[in-house]
């Protein structure tokens, strides 16, 4: 079990969105940022350098929502949320292909990684 977190990340009533690239596992599908813990890592950690990485931009974590498990054709993945907001930085990717701010109601039209699809009917709710 490979253990990723990811954000939720909140600006201006708008939700943060990437799509992988080509290159990528589930190519083009859409996700929330994040990635892969390291040893001795801690969760929120993990979460802040990996937005910082790929994305070049600041958070603030607000709070953990609940993890979603998945297995994947080659691998399962323990996927850990955290709701947070920007607060600082020019939007930079570094390995998506594209990034969306949306409202709320607009996600659920999106092509999904499906660990992310709990998570995001989770935030649903909220």
């Amino acid at each position: 079990m490979i253990k990723v977190t990811c954000a939720l990340i909140e600006r201006n009533a708008e939700t943060l969105v990437v799509q992988r690239s080509e290159k990528m596992q589930l190519p083009l599908k859409w996700e929330f940022p994040g990635g892969k813990m390291e040893v001795g890592e801690s969760e929120e950690d993990c979460i802040l350098r990996e937005i910082k990485e790929e994305l070049n931009i600041d958070i603030k974590l607000v709070h953990r929502l609940t993890p979603s498990a998945f297995k994947y054709p080659t691998k399962n993945i323990y996927l850990i949320p955290f709701l947070a907001s920007h607060i600082g930085g020019e939007l930079k990717l570094a390995e998506h292909k594209s990034y969306k701010w949306l409202r709320k109601d607009r996600l659920t039209r999106l092509d999904w990684a499906e660990a992310d699809i709990p998570i995001m009917n989770e935030y649903l709710k909220l």
